[in-house]
């Protein structure tokens, strides 16, 4: 069985007996993935690289104490979230999210798109804003997806606690971006990641 037809458990015992191309394998199938977790936990791109360097050092490092008690994804997240959080906590400022300029000869962007761009970095700056105890469940649940289960297993803590904290944070960002919902709907459209029903979901619907 070649290393790309194996499976991710398969890839990490491989890792873990000493195979030198098992983890380089299982690094090209979820970097992507992973590089988006941590963007969006951070939004600071060199933040989120190293991050995501660390991460996936500490997973090389931890392969052998992977149990297959979770899907080796969720294992993977719970370190790359790990690594953010511990990022975040050594770095005392707030990051900033600049505005990508526009080229020489470049059309001026047109006034819908400037719109969307200010609605993703007011999402983003109010992401920020959040404890980082409110921001990790957050992030997991309503951007990325994942099911309180699941993210109460990569943050290990109880899924109570992830409802708690998603309930906080989405009070709190709605307070914040309750001026935008008119503008969202209106558009219908997805800012850089952030979409209707995630903004919905942020307000408590």
């Amino acid at each position: 069985m070649t290393a790309a037809a194996s499976s991710d458990a398969d890839l990490i015992s491989a890792h873990a007996a000493g195979d030198p191309y098992a983890f380089s394998e299982l690094v090209k199938r979820h970097r992507d993935r992973m590089w988006a977790v941590a963007l969006r936990t951070l939004r600071d791109p060199e933040e989120a690289a190293d991050a995501l360097q660390e991460a996936f050092i500490s997973a090389f490092r931890a392969a052998s104490t992977f149990r297959a008690e979770s899907q080796v994804t969720t294992w993977l997240h719970r370190i790359v979230v790990n690594a953010c959080l511990d990022r975040m906590r050594r770095r005392q400022t707030r990051p900033t999210v600049p505005l990508p300029e526009a080229g020489p000869g470049e059309p001026v962007a047109p006034r819908d798109a400037m719109s969307d761009r200010e609605t993703s970095l007011m999402v983003q700056q109010a992401l920020m804003e959040l404890p980082e105890e409110q921001r990790a469940p957050i992030v997991l649940v309503d951007v990325e997806g994942y099911s309180v289960a699941e993210t109460a297993k990569m943050l290990g803590i109880a899924e109570g606690t992830v409802k708690s904290r998603c309930a906080r944070g989405r009070a709190k960002l709605a307070k914040v971006l309750g001026h935008l919902r008119n503008r969202i709907a209106d558009a219908n459209v997805p800012a850089d990641g952030v979409n209707v029903q995630e903004q919905r979901q942020w307000e408590g619907r």
